[in-house]
């Protein structure tokens, strides 16, 4: 059995939009319901990959968001963490 939380290095390496665009293919195949089993099953798994990685480059997309800063000044900066 593969770990779940692990994504595959092929779709590591992709963007949010391109990630995001394969797995709205792999959706459009599956409502299809042309495939094999094997094959839909695989495709699944797949998704099912993209759409962790995707999630993750949300999260990460948040936080930059999270950390900016606007001083009272009007100036913009970015909040660094701290270590105590």
């Amino acid at each position: 059995m593969t770990d779940q939380t692990v994504i595959p290095a092929d779709i590591a390496a992709l963007s949010f939009e391109d990630a995001l665009a394969e797995l709205e293919r792999i959706v459009r195949q599956l409502e299809e319901g042309r495939a094999r089993l094997d094959d839909a099953i695989a495709s699944y798994e797949r998704g099912t990959a993209l759409k962790r990685h995707c999630e993750a480059k949300l999260r990460e997309a948040q936080a930059k968001i999270d950390s900016i800063t606007v001083a009272a000044d009007g100036s913009i900066g970015v909040e660094t963490a701290r270590m105590e």
